[in-house]
This record gives structure tokens, C-alpha cells and sequence, in this order.
């Protein structure tokens, strides 16, 4: 049975992040740098660009998101941390106007980004993820973590690289709730974590 652990990135780790995007789909172009600037500033840069700046953010607390390891091996990714370090999401029209919270509000966090590698999917391996990422997020003080998911069974086809945003079932199958739909296949889902049940470890047998 593989196991499988779930920690934040950390400078010694960085390299690891970049393995675990870089298995299939935009993840080693991106290098999760999508949500943190500006459409402009982002075609601006080049793939150093965006790695060095990447780098600036695992340099800083909080981390920005978290390893997967399965037996060792980086395998996937998740991107969590305050909503106001996201700044594409607040210019985003599909959910400007779809949020509950004021975006202003650092104690709001999301949760906008998974990337796992080709050979690990299918593995329940962005749950795991999610899981991980609220956890990490109420031990760092969030208040509510929101996300930005896809519905595979919406009636529009989702491609793979869609599927960056996680899919919906897995956010409900979490606890969160839809507070928004501002496209047929795209949702807003939030969770309160004053209210959320505190189970989960991090760390996943």
C-alpha cells in the first residue's frame, strides 16, 4: 500500500513543488503563478520570471501550498493561502460579483489551484490534497476558505486542463457548500471553518 504524506513547501522543497506541477498539463509554464498577478504582469514574464517569483513566495510565511508525496515521490500540489495574495481572482468577472466575502479580508483564504502528476491520478490524491489544505489553512487562522471548482457534470465538457480548479464533487464530498454559479460548470464553494468539523491531519495513511 503506498503511502502517502502531505506537507507545505519550504525552500529545501522547492524543487520538489516544481516536479510535482510539471507532470502533465501548464503546471512547469505557469509555475503556479496564475492567480498571483495580473493578466499583464503575467504575459510579461517568462517561465524564470514566474519560477523566481514563485520561489519569492516559498521564501515567505505562509507557505503557498503543499506537497503530496507518495512513497516519496512529489506527486501533486495544491495552492492555498490568502485570498488577497490572489489578486486575479478578485478581476476575475465569473467571481467578482459571486463571493460572500469582501476581498479585502485576509482571513479569507482560497484554495485555486491542483496539480498531480500523470502517473498519480486517479489515486484520490486531489481529496487528500484538499483535505491537507483546509487543515493547514484553520492552523494558520483562516476563517473561511472559498474555491473555485469545475462540474464535470454540468453538461459541458471540462477538459484535463480545466481541472486545475478541482472538481466540484470533491470540494462537497469535503463540506463545503456552492454559494454561486456564476457559469453552468463553474462554481463558488465555501467553507466556514469556525463551523467545520476538525478532523483532518494533514497526513494521509
Amino acid at each position: 500500500m503506498s503511502e502517502t504524506t502531505i506537507v507545505p513547501v519550504t525552500p529545501g522543497s522547492f524543487s520538489d513543488a516544481q516536479h510535482a506541477m510539471s507532470g502533465g498539463g501548464d503546471g512547469h509554464e505557469c509555475q503556479c503563478q496564475w492567480w498571483t498577478m495580473t493578466n499583464a504582469d503575467f504575459q510579461r514574464t517568462d517561465i524564470d520570471g514566474r519560477a523566481a517569483a514563485f520561489r519569492s513566495e516559498v521564501d515567505s510565511a505562509p507557505s503557498p501550498g503543499l506537497i503530496a508525496y507518495v512513497d516519496g515521490d512529489a506527486a501533486g500540489w495544491v495552492r492555498v493561502g490568502p485570498r488577497t495574495r490572489q489578486i486575479r481572482l478578485s478581476k476575475t468577472r465569473a467571481y467578482a460579483g459571486a463571493t460572500e466575502e469582501p476581498w479585502d479580508d485576509a482571513d479569507v483564504w482560497a484554495v485555486s489551484c491542483f496539480a498531480v502528476r500523470k502517473e498519480h491520478r486517479g489515486s484520490g490524491l486531489n481529496a487528500a490534497l484538499l483535505d491537507a489544505a483546509v487543515t493547514f489553512a484553520r492552523e494558520n487562522g483562516a476563517r473561511v476558505v472559498e474555491a473555485y471548482p469545475v462540474d464535470p457534470d454540468a453538461g459541458r465538457k471540462v477538459t484535463s486542463n480545466e481541472l486545475y480548479h478541482g472538481a466540484l464533487s470533491t470540494f462537497l464530498s469535503a463540506g463545503f457548500r456552492e454559494v454561486a454559479r456564476p457559469k453552468p460548470h463553474v462554481a463558488v464553494v465555501s467553507l466556514d471553518l469556525a463551523g467545520a468539523n476538525e478532523t483532518s491531519t494533514g497526513e494521509h495513511p
